[in-house]
């Protein structure tokens, strides 16, 4: 296993956002530096700008060039834009979006480098980052199509709960054309693989929830749970994934029952990110799933109406900033116990005699 600190590369999102608040409030916690060597990458000039406009006279970045020079007992930060660049809080403007997408671009950069070993991005505004670079409904989209892959798994994370959604960033209208048995049993697979890899559960028990309410009806208020959800569920359950359901998402919720499964796959965005949300908006955390880096950011967005009032919780941010490192450990221990994996041995319940046959198989025990 790797035992040097990680190093945690941090896009800074929207600067006229609560992107600096939450990032510099999370980072003047001195724990953090014995469990990662974090890496900004935005501006010093913006940073400082966000410090003065906080009030916050006890915490200086370290200015590097690359994430080669970062100094692991320090926050450091790397400089991705023109210094020239005005800072407006809480307005959307275009200048910001490129900001945004600058910082990005530099941090992904250096992830496909091996220059950083994780990526958390502060919250971008999907409106004023659109631009010939970057036509992505957000983070998620444009990271997969980085690392060109069509696999992947938006998953919110908390302690209470994990949801992922079979469909994202799309209008209501379009959902159930993308609501597929293919798309469903993909999901699962990627959700299942991460939480025994990146989270250490393994034979998670996953819950579906339905599309229609009172999950169809038996089919009265629509058949996409008879024809298509159901079938996926059980062709995932021959692949050896604990997939259960289809549950009504009210029912499911309301009565607490999402307390029993290890992780939960949602049809639609609201229908996820709404539980998720009124649980764990202030510690919740985006993780992308699926993709060859990780990848998390906080679940909230730039919050423009309290940016630089010194009014932003940081906790979702120092969450998200917390699971990258676990799912880099996570990560770096499966590989480890994958390597030379002991056989499993089963015992033959139809032997007989005294002698009990023991038959040795080549699934890995994990």
């Amino acid at each position: 296993m790797t035992k040097h600190k990680i190093r945690i590369g941090i896009s800074h999102g929207d600067i006229n956002g609560i992107g600096y608040e939450v990032i510099m409030k999370t980072l003047m916690d001195a724990r953090i530096l014995e469990m990662c060597t974090p890496v900004v990458y935005g501006s010093p000039k913006v940073a400082a700008y966000h410090r003065k406009a906080l009030n916050i006279n006890n915490f200086n970045f370290n200015n590097i060039q690359n994430a080669r020079e970062a100094d692991p007992r320090r926050a450091n930060i790397i400089n991705c834009i023109d210094d020239n660049i005005r800072v407006e809080l809480g307005k959307l403007s275009g200048i910001a979006g490129e900001a945004s997408f600058m910082a990005l671009e530099r941090a992904v950069s250096d992830l496909r480098n091996g220059e950083i070993d994780a990526l958390v991005t502060a919250p971008i505004n999907k409106d004023n980052i659109q631009s010939d670079k970057f036509h992505f409904p957000g983070h998620t989209e444009f990271l997969a199509e980085q690392f060109e892959t069509n696999n992947y798994l938006m998953l919110m994370v908390s302690e209470m709960m994990k949801i992922g959604v079979v469909s994202t960033h799309v209008p209501l209208s379009k959902v159930p054309s993308l609501i597929t048995k293919e798309a469903i049993l993909n999901k699962l697979r990627i959700m299942a693989t991460s939480l025994e890899e990146d989270f250490s559960i393994k034979k998670a028990r996953i819950a579906v929830l339905g599309l229609n309410p009172h999950a169809g009806d038996g089919g009265l208020l629509g058949r996409e749970e008879k024809d298509i959800i159901i079938p996926a569920i059980e062709k995932a359950k021959k692949e050896g994934i604990l997939a259960l359901g289809p549950y009504p998402c009210d029912g499911f919720f309301g009565s607490g029952d999402y307390v029993k499964f290890d992780a939960i796959l949602a049809m639609y965005h609201d229908q996820g990110l709404t539980p998720f949300k009124l649980a764990s908006f202030d510690k919740g955390v985006n993780y992308t799933a699926g993709l060859p880096f990780i990848r998390t950011s906080p679940a909230h967005g730039t919050a423009f109406d309290i940016a630089g009032e010194d009014k932003a919780s940081p906790d979702s941010f120092r969450q998200a900033l917390y699971l990258a490192i676990d799912v880099h450990k996570n990560r770096e221990l499966h590989k480890e116990i994958s390597r030379n994996p002991l056989k499993k041995f089963e015992i033959n319940p139809n032997q007989v005699d005294e002698t009990i046959d023991i038959e040795a198989t080549d699934e890995p025990e994990i």
